[in-house]
């Protein structure tokens, strides 16, 4: 195991923006809808481990 991690190189200039400016587009291109899917996937996941760290979410009772 290496105690010191090589640092990623660094771009400037016209091939920066350009890995930029593909990454913004690769990030948009995808739907809302298909991120909301995905979160609430990940949230009904979360939600069945029974050894969650940190405060716990409310669980939804009739109001009396």
């Amino acid at each position: 195991m290496d105690p010191m991690k090589p640092s990623a190189e660094m771009h400037e200039g016209p091939e920066a923006f350009e890995r930029f400016r593909s990454a913004v587009k690769a990030a948009i291109s995808i739907p809302h809808a298909v991120i909301q899917a995905r979160l609430e996937e990940h949230r009904k996941q979360a939600a069945k481990n029974p050894n969650k760290r940190g405060p716990k979410s409310k669980s939804k009772q009739a109001a009396k």
